[in-house]
C-alpha cells in the first residue's frame, strides 16, 4: 500500500510540471520560436485520443471480449488514411474562416446559423459528459487502488456525501488547473501552443508508463511471451478470448464498432480541436498519417498480455490490472509510474475536451443570448473580453461538475469502456452534417438540424436513458417490455431488431434517422443566399493557397467598425485589425470614411476568432446597412471561385502533360543514343564482313595474276576460294538489300501452297553436314505427315536454315544439341528450334529481332564475344514470316533448357483457287483474325 500523501504530492507535482511546459510553450510562441512547429509534436498531440479508456479500459475490455478493443484503434487508423483529403480540407477551411470549434465549423457551413451552432453545442455537452465522467472515475479508482491495495478499492458512491467523495475534489482541482491552463487568451482560434506542447509530452508519458508495465508483466511475472501464452493455452476460457468469437455481436458488432470509432475520431470535440483548430501547418498531416497509427500500435502491444496475465493471476477488477499486477509483486515505483501514466491519459483528455466545450458553450450558447441584451451593447470598451473569459472559466467548472454528477449517479454501473462508447455514439451524430456537408453542396441547414436532433434523440433513448435505468434512477421494466408495453420501442431492440450489441444497434438507428432527414429535407429546402455561398466555399473553394473571398456587400464607416471592435474585443485587438495589412492606403483615413471590404472581412474574422462565426456575423450585420449579398454577387463570387479552381486544374493537367512529355523525350533521346551506338557497331561490323571476302578475293587474284606458272591444282584451289568468297559477299549484300526491302515494304514474295513438312526436311538436309562438322547433334521431331501452308518456298527455307544455324551457334560447347519440332497447334503449324545453350534472358528476347542488335554468347558468366554473322538473320526472318501472315518469337526451351525460336504459320485453305499474292494476303488476314496472331507477340500457353 502506498501513502496517500505521496500519491497526492506526486500528482500535484506532475500537474505543476505540465503547467510549466505549457507556460514555456506560450512564451516561446510569443518570441516567434514555436514548440509545435514540428509534425512529430502534432502527431503526439493527436494521441490525446488515448485517454484513461486506453490506459485502463482497453485491458478491461480485452479481459472480457478479447480482440474487440482493437476496433477502437483500427477506426482512427482508417481515418488517418483519409487525412490528407478530409482533415486537410477542414484545416484550410478553419484557417480561412477562423473556426473555433466543431460547433462553429458546422454552424459556418450552414450559413453561419447560430441556432445550429447552439444545437451542436448542446449535443456535445450532453454527449461528452459521460466521457469526462470516465476520466474522473479512472483517476479516483486508480488512486484508491494505489493507496488501499490489497483491500477493496473504494466504497460505492451512493454511500458517501459529495464533499467526502474524492472524485468531487479531483473535479475541482482539475477545473482550477484547466482554467489556469487554457483560458489566458480570448481568441479561441489562436493556437494554444503551450497546451499542445503539454499534451504531446503527456502522450510520451502515458506511452512509456504503459510499455513499462507491459514489459514487467511479460518478462518478470512470466518468463517471456511463450510462457504466458503456454499457460493461457491450458485454460479453454482464456483461449476463447483470443478468437474473434469473443467480439460482442459477431461480425455485425465488429463492423459497427469499427464504424463508430472511425466517425468519432473526426467528430469528438477534443479531436477536432487538436486535428483542425490547433494545426499550424497542413503539411504536418502527412507525417501524422503514419506516426499516429504507429503510436496506436505500440501503446496496444501489451494490452492482451496484461489482460491474460491479470486473469491468470486473479487480479480482481480487470480495469485495474495495469495497477494491481505490479502491486501484487510488491513493487512501489512502477505502480506510481503507472498512476502518473493514467493521470496523463485522463488529464490530457479533460484539458482539451473542457477547453473545446467551454468555447462552444461561450460562443454558441451564451454569446447569442448576450447579444440580445441592451446592456451588453452599451458596455464600455473591452468589457466584453473580460465577460467572455469569465464565461469560459465558469463553463469549465460547470462542465467538470456535470461530469462528476454523471459519475456519481451511474458511474458505478458501467465499465470504463462502456461509458466511453456512449460518448462515441453521441459524437457520431455530428458526422453526417460535417462530412456530407464538406462534399455535398446541396446539404441544407434545416436538414442538418433535424437530422442531428433525431439522431440525438435516438441515441438518448437507446444508450443514455437505459444507463439511468440500470443504475436504479428509473424503472428498468421498460428495458425488457418497452414503454407502456410497446414491445417494438424497447431501447435495446428498437423496431424489433434483436441480437445486436447495444452500440451497433444505437449507431445504426441514430444514423438512419440522422442521414435520412439530412438528405430528405435538404432535397426539398431552398437555402438562403449566405448558406448557398458558405456551402460553395466549404465544398469547392478551399484548395491550398486560395485567398478567402469577401462577401461584404453592406456599407459602414471605419468609425463604426472600430467602435464595434473596441466594445467587444478591446482597443489592442482593434488596432491590430486596422493596422493589417501594412501599406493599405485607406487604413489611415478618417473614421467617417466608408470601411473597405477587406477591412470588414478582417473585422469579421477577428470577431469570429473570439465569439464564433455566427455571433460575428450578427455583430457585423448590426453596423452594416444593406449588407445582404445579392444573388448576382454570390453567383459572381462562385463563378470566380470555379474559374480559379478550373484554372488550377488545367495548370496541374498541363504540368502533368509536360512532365510526361519530358519523360517521353528523355526516353526517346536515350533510345536514339542507343540506336546511334548500334548503328556505329553495325557499320563497323558490316565493313569488316565486306572487307574480309574482298581482301581474300584481291589477294588470291593478285597471286593468280603474278604467278603464271602456278600448278593447275593450286590455281583451281585459288579460283574456288575466290568463287566462295564472292558468294559470301553476295549473300551479305543480299541480306542488307532484303532488310532495306522489308523496311520500305518492297519485299517481293511468291506465296504458294506448299508442304511445310517437306520443306523442313529439305532445310534439315541442307544444314545437316554443317552441324555435324560443328559437332552439333541435330534431332528432328515432325508430328504431322503433311503441313500445308501458304508461303514462299525459298524464303521459308532461308528462315528455317537461319533458325537452325543460330541454334547451332548458341548450343552448349561440351555437348551441343539442337532439337527441331514441327506440330499442329489449333489452325496453325508451329516449327520450334531449341538448343541446350545458356538461353536468352527475357529482357533480351525481343531485342534480338532489332536490326542493329546482336547478343553476345555467354557461358558460365564469361563473355565469349559475338558469334560469327551479320546479325541480320533474325530481323529478316521475322519480316518474312510476318509478310506470310505468321509470327516468330523466342521462348524458353521446354526440353533442352536453352533458347527456343518458334515460327507459326496459318494452315492453308483446303482449296486455294489462287496461289499468287492474293493467297498470301488472305493467309495473312486469316492469321490477323486469329486471337493468337499478334506479330512479335507470344501465344497463350506457348
Amino acid at each position: 500500500m502506498t501513502s496517500g500523501l505521496v500519491v497526492v504530492v506526486l500528482a500535484f507535482g506532475y500537474l505543476a510540471l505540465l503547467f510549466l511546459i505549457a507556460a514555456w510553450g506560450d512564451r516561446r510562441a510569443a518570441l516567434g520560436r514555436s514548440l509545435i512547429g514540428s509534425p512529430t509534436v502534432y502527431a503526439l498531440s493527436i494521441a490525446v485520443y488515448c485517454t484513461a479508456w486506453t490506459f485502463y479500459g482497453s485491458v478491461g475490455r480485452a479481459a472480457q471480449f478479447g480482440p474487440s478493443f482493437l476496433l477502437i484503434y483500427l477506426g482512427p487508423t482508417l481515418a488517418m488514411l483519409m487525412a490528407p483529403f478530409v482533415i486537410g480540407k477542414m484545416v484550410r477551411i478553419a484557417s480561412a474562416q477562423r473556426i473555433t470549434s466543431i460547433a462553429d465549423f458546422i454552424s459556418a457551413r450552414y450559413g453561419k446559423s447560430s441556432s445550429l451552432g447552439a444545437l451542436v453545442a448542446l449535443i456535445a455537452l450532453v454527449g461528452i459528459t459521460p466521457y469526462i465522467a470516465l476520466q474522473l472515475k479512472a483517476i479516483t479508482v486508480s488512486h484508491a487502488v494505489l493507496v488501499n491495495y490489497p483491500q477493496a478499492a473504494d466504497l460505492p458512491l451512493a454511500d458517501e456525501r459529495f464533499w467526502s467523495d474524492r472524485s468531487f475534489w479531483v473535479a475541482l482541482v482539475l477545473a482550477v488547473f484547466i482554467i489556469l491552463f487554457g483560458t489566458r487568451h480570448l481568441d479561441a482560434s489562436e493556437r494554444h501552443e503551450g497546451m499542445v506542447a503539454a499534451i504531446a509530452f503527456e502522450s510520451l508519458v502515458k506511452l512509456v508508463a504503459f510499455l513499462a508495465v507491459g514489459v514487467f508483466t511479460v518478462l518478470v511475472l512470466f518468463n517471456g511471451p511463450a510462457d504466458l501464452f503456454a499457460q493461457v493455452g491450458e485454460r479453454a476460457e482464456l483461449t476463447r478470448l483470443l478468437s474473434l468469437e469473443a467480439v460482442p455481436g459477431g461480425a455485425l458488432g465488429w463492423v459497427g464498432m469499427l464504424a463508430l470509432a472511425f466517425l468519432a475520431f473526426f467528430t469528438l470535440p477534443r479531436q477536432f480541436q487538436v486535428l483542425v483548430v490547433e494545426n499550424v501547418d497542413e503539411r504536418h498531416i502527412k507525417r501524422a498519417g503514419w506516426l499516429f497509427p504507429l503510436y496506436l500500435l505500440v501503446i496496444n502491444l501489451f494490452v492482451i498480455p496484461i489482460a491474460l496475465a491479470g486473469l491468470l493471476l486473479g487480479g480482481g477488477d480487470s480495469d485495474s490490472f495495469v495497477l494491481t499486477l505490479p502491486l501484487s509483486a510488491g513493487l512501489e515505483a512502477l505502480p506510481l509510474l503507472v498512476f502518473i501514466g493514467g493521470l496523463s491519459a485522463a488529464t490530457g483528455m479533460m484539458i482539451v475536451e473542457t477547453i473545446a466545450l467551454s468555447t462552444m458553450v461561450s460562443n454558441q450558447l451564451v454569446m447569442p443570448l448576450l447579444l440580445r441584451s441592451n446592456r451588453l451593447h452599451l458596455s464600455t470598451r473591452g468589457e466584453l473580453a473580460g465577460w467572455l473569459l469569465g464565461i469560459r472559466r465558469v463553463s469549465i467548472l460547470l462542465i467538470l461538475l456535470l461530469g462528476y454528477l454523471y459519475h456519481a449517479l451511474i458511474g458505478e454501473t458501467y465499465s470504463l469502456v462502456t461509458i466511453g462508447l456512449v460518448s462515441f455514439a453521441a459524437a457520431s451524430q455530428f458526422a453526417p452534417a460535417l462530412l456530407i456537408g464538406l462534399y455535398w453542396r446541396g446539404a441544407r441547414r434545416r436538414g442538418a438540424a433535424l437530422g442531428m436532433s433525431a439522431g440525438f434523440l435516438v441515441w438518448a433513448w437507446t444508450l443514455l436513458i437505459p444507463g439511468f435505468a440500470q443504475s436504479g434512477w428509473l424503472d428498468p421494466g421498460f428495458l425488457a417490455q418497452g414503454p407502456w408495453g410497446i414491445d417494438w420501442l424497447r431501447p435495446y431492440a428498437l423496431f424489433g431488431l434483436e441480437g445486436w450489441d447495444i452500440y451497433t444497434h444505437s449507431l445504426l438507428w441514430s444514423l438512419v434517422a440522422n442521414v435520412g432527414l439530412l438528405v430528405g429535407v435538404s432535397l426539398f429546402t431552398r437555402p438562403s443566399a449566405l448558406e448557398q455561398t458558405q456551402a460553395a466555399l466549404f465544398t469547392e473553394a478551399m484548395p491550398p493557397g486560395l485567398v478567402p473571398t469577401s462577401l461584404w456587400q453592406g456599407q459602414t464607416t471605419r468609425g463604426e467598425l472600430r467602435a464595434l471592435l473596441d466594445r467587444y474585443l478591446g482597443e489592442a485587438t482593434s488596432r491590430r485589425v486596422f493596422a493589417h495589412p501594412a501599406g493599405e492606403a485607406d487604413e489611415t483615413e478618417d473614421d467617417d470614411q466608408p470601411a473597405s471590404a477587406a477591412l470588414s472581412l478582417r473585422a469579421e474574422q477577428a470577431l469570429a476568432g473570439s465569439l464564433g462565426s455566427a455571433s460575428a456575423r450578427v455583430l457585423i450585420d448590426s453596423v452594416a446597412r444593406g449588407e445582404a449579398p445579392d444573388l448576382e454577387s454570390i453567383l459572381r463570387i462562385l463563378d470566380t471561385t470555379s474559374e480559379t479552381l478550373e484554372m488550377n486544374r488545367r495548370l496541374e493537367q498541363k504540368s502533368s502533360e509536360l512532365a510526361r512529355a519530358s519523360e517521353e523525350l528523355r526516353a526517346a533521346n536515350e533510345r536514339l543514343r542507343e540506336l546511334d551506338r548500334l548503328k556505329d557497331e553495325f557499320v563497323a561490323m558490316v565493313s569488316h564482313e565486306l572487307r574480309t571476302p574482298l581482301t581474300s578475293i584481291r589477294a588470291f587474284a593478285e597471286i593468280l595474276r603474278d604467278n603464271q606458272a602456278l600448278p593447275d591444282e593450286k590455281r583451281e584451289h585459288f579460283l574456288d576460294v575466290v568463287v566462295r568468297e564472292s558468294q559470301r559477299l553476295s549473300r551479305l549484300i543480299e541480306e542488307i538489300l532484303d532488310l532495306a526491302r522489308l523496311e520500305s515494304g518492297r519485299l517481293t514474295l511468291d506465296p504458294k501452297r506448299l508442304d511445310l513438312v517437306a520443306l523442313t526436311r529439305q532445310s534439315v538436309d541442307a544444314v545437316q553436314r554443317l552441324q555435324e562438322d560443328r559437332g552439333v547433334t541435330l534431332e528432328v521431331e515432325i508430328t504431322p505427315e503433311t503441313a500445308w501452308v501458304i508461303g514462299d518456298a525459298d524464303r521459308l527455307e532461308q528462315v528455317t536454315i537461319n533458325l537452325l544455324d543460330n541454334a547451332g551457334k548458341f548450343a552448349a560447347d561440351d555437348d551441343p544439341r539442337v532439337l527441331l519440332r514441327l506440330a499442329r497447334h489449333k489452325k496453325h503449324y508451329r516449327l520450334a528450334v531449341e538448343d541446350n545453350g545458356p538461353g536468352i534472358a527475357e529482357g533480351e528476347r525481343e531485342r534480338v529481332f532489332e536490326k542493329f542488335h546482336q547478343i553476345q554468347h555467354q557461358e558460365s558468366g564469361e563473355t565469349r564475344g559475338r558469334p560469327r554473322g551479320s546479325g541480320l538473320g533474325l530481323p529478316i526472318s521475322r519480316g518474312i514470316v510476318a509478310h506470310l501472315g505468321g509470327r516468330l518469337w523466342i521462348e524458353e526451351a521446354s526440353r533442352l533448357g536453352g533458347a527456343c525460336l518458334v515460327m507459326e504459320l496459318p494452315e492453308a485453305p483446303a482449296e486455294a483457287p489462287s496461289l499468287g499474292k492474293e493467297a498470301g494476303k488472305e493467309a495473312g488476314e486469316e492469321a490477323d483474325e486469329t486471337p493468337e496472331s499478334k506479330p512479335g507477340g507470344r501465344p497463350d500457353g506457348a
